[in-house]
């Protein structure tokens, strides 16, 4: 399978462009995961980005096709030119992917540079992808790391001590333009999402205790019950602007407020919304102040370099690391085979035991001492596989157990892959025959399900020591075959 990312953000692309884009988006996973040609798709969208990461399948031309079906996608949703969208997304495939989430993912991407909110919409991103069935195996192992390597630059270097982040930022620039002290202001807050949540809380931290929140959606009340500040109604709407010293959009409604809606008198407008709830002419107004998310990206502070080349240098590892672990689990299938032919092999010789000598306590331990001695020979090939697999040699591999075996094994159709809809204990049973079995699942499957999963061989004593009892990783399914009466 391939990963890749398409991505239009403000690095590449005006904040327009991502808003209008940012429309098309709604109907993507399920569609494109469940009837589509995407082996699985996780959306980022945030106020200055649009990022699709997804999975292709292996065939030639496999990615191309999924490009084509995510833009043709957008643009039909979003009312666009495919030919805009197509060169609005930025193109980036396998390391490369990785190497960019995890740069987005520690805020070195940011428009404030080690701003920590995008850990959190990134992590809600796969949440959602998960609820939606539309995350695959590959892509959340590729969250799953992306989160790792965040937390990483959060420990490990300076980047984004400071706290800053776009809300502050913003209101830093409010600070500025506007002689009210916050402890004496009137905020109005539109939205209920994360942004809005941020915003109450550093206008809490600032000392701004006046807040009120309107929501187009009528979910203020619950939100205020839970963030503070007080709901307000759509018919008391324009008192409420009309009263307040600093409006704060963040709910990114359908249509932005004009300015002759907006009442008269001084006030500072922060827009914190990627589709604008305020019509640019706002900045016109005698006596208001507009804030924008583009003001906000001119005014972030700059990070030390030394911060910013540490940070680099974690996520440059943690995506030499990702790719080197893809490529060991890219010979997973072919492990698997072997072991398979193997244990086949010696079932076959174990039935022919027992046709002639029975099944009694000898055949027992004939049976534990062979597969102890299978599981010894096939150890070097295993670690060797996945040594060639690290150095980008996997073919080799496969090449050798062809030509010494005749098993005719495809890298592409990893066990390790997990598609939507794939039980849990399938692919536990498949990780953990590989010998790299992960979670509960795969750990029951190594040992085998069921009441009997920790006894010893049959015709061994239950006391029998354990260190001499091969160990997890082996499917009982395979070891174990019902034997001749």
């Amino acid at each position: 399978m391939v990963l890749f990312t398409l991505v239009a953000s403000h690095r590449n692309v005006d904040l327009n462009t991502v808003a209008r884009l940012s429309t098309g988006i709604d109907a993507l996973p399920h569609a494109l995961v469940t009837h589509g040609p995407l082996e699985g798709l996780v959306t980022l969208s945030t106020c200055n980005r649009l990022e699709l990461y997804a999975e292709a399948p292996s065939r030639p031309g496999a990615v191309e096709d999924c490009v084509e079906a995510l833009v043709a996608k957008i643009s039909r949703s979003a009312g666009l030119d495919a030919g805009f969208v197509a060169d609005s997304l930025e193109l980036h495939r396998e390391e490369d992917a990785a190497a960019h989430l995890f740069t987005v993912v520690s805020g070195l991407e940011s428009a404030v540079v080690g701003e920590r909110e995008i850990t959190g919409q990134v992590r809600r991103a796969l949440i959602d992808a998960q609820g939606a069935s539309a995350a695959s195996g590959e892509l959340i192992r590729l969250f799953e790391s992306a989160a790792r390597t965040a937390r990483a630059v959060g420990t490990q270097t300076s980047l984004g001590e400071r706290g800053r982040s776009i809300v502050s930022v913003a209101l830093d620039l409010a600070e500025d333009v506007s002689p009210t002290r916050w402890d004496g202001a009137r905020a109005l807050v539109f939205g209920t999402g994360a942004y809005a949540g941020a915003t109450m809380a550093a206008l809490a931290e600032r000392g701004c205790a006046d807040v009120l929140v309107y929501s187009g959606s009528g979910r203020a009340r619950e939100f205020t019950d839970k963030r503070g500040g007080a709901p307000v109604e759509r018919e008391d709407l324009r008192e409420a602007m009309s009263g307040a010293d600093i409006i704060i959009g963040c709910s990114g409604g359908s249509a932005p407020i004009a300015a002759a809606a907006l009442p008269e008198g001084p006030r500072v407008v922060v827009d914190l919304a990627l589709t604008r709830d305020f019509d640019p002419s706002v900045a016109d107004l005698d006596g208001v102040e507009l804030i924008t998310l583009e003001s906000v990206r001119l005014a972030a502070p700059e990070e030390t370099v030394e911060s910013v080349e540490a940070a680099r240098r974690i996520v440059d590892r943690a995506a030499a690391d990702f790719a080197t672990h893809r490529s060991e689990r890219s010979v997973d299938t072919a492990i698997v085979a072997l072991r398979r032919h193997t244990m086949a092999i010696l079932d076959s010789e174990m039935e022919k035991v027992r046709g002639q000598y029975g099944c009694g306590a000898q055949s027992d331990q004939l049976e534990f001492a062979m597969r102890r001695m299978m599981h010894s020979l096939l150890h070097t090939p295993m670690v060797k596989a996945r040594k060639l697999a690290a150095a980008g040699r996997e073919d080799e591999f496969f090449s050798a157990i062809e030509a010494l075996y005749d098993l005719e094994v495809e890298p592409e159709e990893r066990p390790a892959d997990r598609r939507p809809g794939v039980a849990a204990a399938d692919q536990g049973r498949d990780a953990a025959a590989a010998g790299r079995g992960t979670g509960p699942d795969a750990a029951a499957a190594g040992r085998g399900a069921g009441p009997d999963a920790a006894l010893p061989p049959r015709g061994l004593p239950s006391d029998y020591p354990s260190a001499q009892i091969p160990g997890p990783g082996i499917d009982d399914e395979l070891c174990r075959r019902p034997r001749a009466s």
